[in-house]
C-alpha cells in the first residue's frame, strides 16, 4: 500500500518504517529539513532498540522515504497519517495546533479519495476537528479514521509488529475495509484482535488504557510507602497481590514514580477532558498528585539517613531515563530527585547508557558525568534511578571496594537485599528494607 506518515518523530517513524518492513511504501515526511536530511543518512532523532538497523534496511530498499514535500506525499498515497506531537499546553489540554494545521493542508492536497489517520494521542473529538480542517480545503472524498498507538518505548518494535490489539475508530465500512487490509499481516499470524469501534470510542481507548497503567503505579507505590511505615515487605506483598489473577502481576513494581511523555499527560488530559463536561474525576486526580510525591521519596530516604545539608556528600547516579530501553527524560524521576539534591548541597555524578546527552539539559550544571564503575569511587552512597539491564547483576565486591560507603538507594528494588545485607551493604529500597 501507499502510505504518508507526517511527523518523523517517536510514533510517526516507529510506525512508517514498520509498516515498510512489510513491504509498504512509505513516505515519512516533517518540516524538520534537518531531522529529514539526517534520517536520510541513518542518523535518527530518537533512540529505540532496533529501530536504527530497521530504518537502514528500508530506506536503503527504497520502501522508506524521508521528505518535507507533503503534497508530493499526499498526492501519491491511499493512507495519510498524522502523527505529530500533541504537548500538553499547561493546562492540561493537548497542543492540537500541529495536527489541525497538517489536517488543513492534507485537504489541500488532496487528488482521489484518501483515509486520514489520527495517530497521535488527541482529545475525543479531534476527529471531528480533523475532519472539518480537511473539509474547507478539500474537492475529493475522504474518512478520518482513529487509530491510537499502544507503544512502549524500549519495545516499540515487538509492539508495533506484534500487537496485542490494534483498535481503529471509523465511521464508514470503506475506510473500514482499508484499515484493516493495512493491518492484516500484523495480527493474522497471532490471531490478536483488530478491533473497529466508533472513532471516539477509539479516542477514549487510549486514555483509559494508559490512566488505568498510571492508577495501577501509583496504587503500589503507596502501598510500598505503607510497608516503610508499618516494617512490611513489599516483595512480599506484591508477590500475594501478583498471584491473584484479577489483578495480573504487571505493572506491581514500586519505584520512585512513573515519567515519560504518556502517563503524565495522558492522565491530566483526562482529568481536563473530564470538566470540560463538567465531571469531576478525583481518582485521576490523586494519581497524578501521588506520582509527583513519589518522586520525592526517594530524598525522603536520603535526608533520613544524612540530614537536610548535604554538603560533602557525593552520591554515584545509575540510570537518568525515566525507564530503560529509551534516552527520553520526559518528566523523568531523576529530575526531580538530583535537581533537589544538588539544591541540597550534594555531589553528584551520573551514568546512563544512553541518556546522558538528553538529560543533561534538563539537570543542574552541577552534575557530572562518567561511566558505570569509575563514578563510585569515593562516593558516600549509589542511587539507582532507572533498572538499564547492565545496572541489575553488578559486581557488588567491586563496588563496595569502590565506595567510601557500601550504601545503596534503590529506587526501583532490583536488588537482593537480603544478599546485599550479608555482603555489609546498607540498603533502602522502596518499601523494602
Amino acid at each position: 500500500m501507499q502510505i504518508t506518515v507526517v511527523g518523523s518523530g517517536y510514533v510517526g517513524l516507529v510506525a512508517g518504517t514498520c509498516f515498510a518492513e512489510y513491504g509498504n511504501q512509505v513516505n515519512c515526511v516533517d518540516i524538520d529539513e534537518r531531522k529529514i536530511d539526517n534520517l536520510k543518512k541513518g542518523i535518527l532523532p530518537i533512540y529505540e532498540p532496533g529501530l536504527s538497523e530497521m530504518v537502514l534496511s528500508n530506506f536503503s530498499k527504497g520502501r522508506l522515504v524521508f521528505l518535507t514535500d507533503l503534497k508530493k506525499a499526499v498526492e501519491s498515497s491511499d493512507i495519510v497519517f498524522i502523527a505529530v506531537g500533541t504537548p500538553d499546553r499547561g493546562d492540561g489540554k493537548p497542543d492540537l495546533s500541529g495536527v489541525l494545521g497538517v489536517a488543513a493542508k492534507v485537504g489541500e492536497f488532496l487528488n482521489e479519495y484518501k483515509v486520514i489517520v489520527t495517530k497521535s494521542t488527541v482529545p475525543v473529538g479531534t476527529a471531528d476537528q480533523v475532519r472539518e480542517a480537511v473539509k474547507k480545503a478539500a474537492k475529493h472524498p475522504f474518512d478520518v479514521v482513529s487509530n491510537p498507538e499502544f507503544l512502549r518505548e524500549g519495545r516499540a518494535i515487538d509492539d508495533f509488529m506484534e500487537p496485542e490489539r490494534i483498535v481503529v475508530g471509523c465511521d464508514s465500512e470503506r475506510s473500514a475495509a482499508l484499515m484493516r487490509e493495512l493491518y492484516n499481516p500484523f495480527v493474522q499470524e497471532s490471531g490478536n484482535p483488530l478491533i473497529v469501534m466508533s472513532i471516539r470510542s477509539a479516542e477514549l481507548t487510549k486514555y483509559a488504557c494508559n490512566a488505568f497503567l498510571a492508577m495501577k503505579i501509583s496504587f503500589v507505590n503507596e502501598i510500598a510507602n505503607l510497608c516503610d511505615a508499618l516494617g512490611a515487605n513489599y516483595l512480599d506483598v506484591r508477590t500475594g497481590m501478583g498471584t491473584d489473577s484479577r489483578i495480573g502481576k504487571k505493572f506491581l513494581n514500586a519505584g520512585i514514580g512513573y515519567g515519560g511523555s504518556c502517563f503524565p499527560k495522558d492522565v491530566r488530559a483526562l482529568v481536563s477532558f473530564a470538566e470540560g463536561v463538567g465531571l469531576k474525576v478525583p481518582l485521576f486526580d490523586e494519581v497524578e498528585q501521588t506520582n509527583e510525591k513519589q518522586k520525592g521519596k526517594l530524598v525522603d530516604k536520603i535526608i533520613q539517613k544524612y540530614g537536610q545539608d548535604l554538603k560533602g556528600k557525593k552520591f554515584a547516579v545509575w540510570g537518568l531515563a525515566f525507564k530503560p530501553g529509551t534516552d527520553d527524560m520526559r518528566e523523568a524521576p531523576s529530575l526531580t530527585i538530583l535537581n533537589r539534591l544538588v539544591k541540597m548541597g550534594a555531589e553528584i555524578v551520573a551514568s546512563d547508557p544512553v541518556a546522558v546527552e538528553t538529560a543533561r539539559p534538563h539537570l543542574d550544571p552541577a552534575i557530572q558525568y562518567g561511566e558505570m564503575y569509575p563514578i563510585l569511587e569515593g562516593a558516600d552512597a549509589l542511587l539507582l534511578l532507572t533498572e538499564w539491564p547492565a545496572y541489575l547483576e553488578p559486581d557488588f565486591r567491586k563496588m563496595k571496594a569502590s565506595l567510601k560507603s557500601p550504601v545503596i538507594f534503590d529506587g526501583r528494588n532490583v536488588y537482593p537485599h537480603d544478599t546485599l545485607n550479608k555482603l555489609g551493604f546498607t540498603y533502602y529500597g522502596m518499601g523494602v528494607a
